[in-house]
């Protein structure tokens, strides 16, 4: 198991008498006194530095800090810098402590004769199956330069990919946060004031303003209930999404059927399909091996156990084109394009154009997402809000009415 490295702050006394201070990363106390040690310092005090939740947060490291790397190492390599000295400069250059270790501990293994993808394979959290697959594949091929590049470009556009939706989900998430807050607010706060008001008029209060009233008294009687109610059916969700496969596939078979969205989240699961197959098989992985890891790459499980029967037909001796036909989830043009890769034994050509036309299709349907929903929130918004004072001056524009 990969040891934890951890920050200590240290004082103590140079050779000169003179008394030092610093910090450092180390595994344990004892390694850090003898780190000191060996540098002609005589310790007096290591204390183990704790970090804050944020500073935790902060020092994760993310898929788009893999990314980061890959397209470093790539560079180097490409420049004809070795690799162990290629991993020391990325580890010198990184600010985050985490990536840091990370990447310190690669050159240190790859320094004392440890291939490359058996040092990834360490951290199975940042680099997965595929990804040390790939590398391997290059070691053998003698061709690391070449793999990381395509590596390097494969991570990029999967990462551009995700942002690119995730920015566009983040809006109408936002604007529907809002919308509810300031309904709850309106709901617990300012309706009880004009209902004091209404009290007095003496006659009775339209049905929408009735209705509305009716429904701030619930929420002002219920609201730890519903709250505590909300809070649990979204853990007792949570836990069944962990621990129930048919959970899990269930609400991804949900975001398949969802209008608009579903669209996106196919066409980012075939973009994910083709971008992955088109690697491996360009890398010069097998067929087999590559639609396992395009399996895990697709991002929906629909897709997934759709591309591991594939898998398996293909195993049995189908054709990929007529295996991809029988799950009724790929379009005419992607099976097109397979036919055409293994008529042509240019797989890996085919399967990068799928992915670059689904990845345009995704961009222009965010896009056309993106104009949707701006008038869409903000008629939601509307409603909402300006249904409750709608309601909440209906009776003062009949007042004149109670007068008479």
């Amino acid at each position: 198991m990969e040891e934890e490295y951890r920050q200590y702050q240290w004082q103590g006394m140079n050779q000169q008498g003179q008394k030092v201070s610093g910090s450092v990363q180390e595994t344990s106390q004892l390694a850090v006194k003898y780190q000191l040690q060996r540098q002609g310092i005589t310790p007096t005090r290591i204390r183990r530095q704790r970090r804050s939740l944020l500073t935790q947060y902060n020092s994760r490291i993310k898929a788009a800090d893999i990314a980061v790397i890959t397209r470093q190492i790539a560079t180097l390599l490409g420049a004809g810098v070795p690799l162990v000295q290629s991993l020391r400069l990325i580890a010198r250059s990184t600010q985050k402590s985490s990536l840091h270790q990370l990447v310190t501990s690669l050159a240190s293994d790859v320094e004392n004769g440890t291939p490359l993808s058996a040092a990834l394979e360490k951290f199975p959290h940042q680099f997965n199956e595929l990804y040390c697959d790939l590398v391997h594949s290059g070691e053998q091929t003698g061709a690391l330069e070449h793999i990381f590049e395509q590596i390097a470009i494969y991570r990029e556009k999967t990462e551009r990919l995700k942002s690119t939706i995730k920015k566009a989900l983040f809006y109408p998430a936002m604007v529907l946060l809002v919308a509810g807050l300031v309904t709850v607010i309106l709901l617990l706060f300012v309706i009880p004031q004009f209902e004091e008001v209404f009290a007095g008029f003496g006659a009775p209060l339209p049905l929408f303003t009735q209705w509305v009233i009716s429904l701030s008294r619930g929420l002002q009687n219920s609201w730890l209930s519903i709250l505590m109610g909300t809070v649990f059916i979204l853990f007792l969700y949570h836990r069944l999404w962990c621990y129930s496969p048919r959970v899990r596939q269930a609400s991804d078979r949900l975001l398949l059927n969802l209008p608009i969205i579903g669209i996106i989240i196919r066409k980012a699961a075939l973009t994910g399909f083709a971008r992955t197959l088109a690697t491996t098989f360009a890398a010069g992985i097998p067929l087999v091996d590559g639609l396992t890891s395009a399996a895990g790459a697709s991002g929906n499980r629909i897709y997934r156990q759709a591309v591991l029967q594939v898998r398996a037909d293909v195993v049995a001796g189908l054709p990929m084109n007529m295996a991809l036909r029988a799950t009724q989830l790929f379009p005419d043009m992607v099976i097109q394009m397979v036919t055409i890769g293994e008529e042509t034994g240019a797989i890996d050509g085919m399967m990068d154009k799928v992915a670059g036309i689904y990845e345009h299709e995704v961009d222009n349907a965010i896009s056309g997402l993106t104009s949707l929903i701006e008038p869409l929130m903000m008629l939601v918004l509307g409603i909402l809000v300006g249904g409750l004072v709608i309601a909440m001056y209906l009776p003062i524009f009949d007042l004149g009415n109670v007068i008479r």
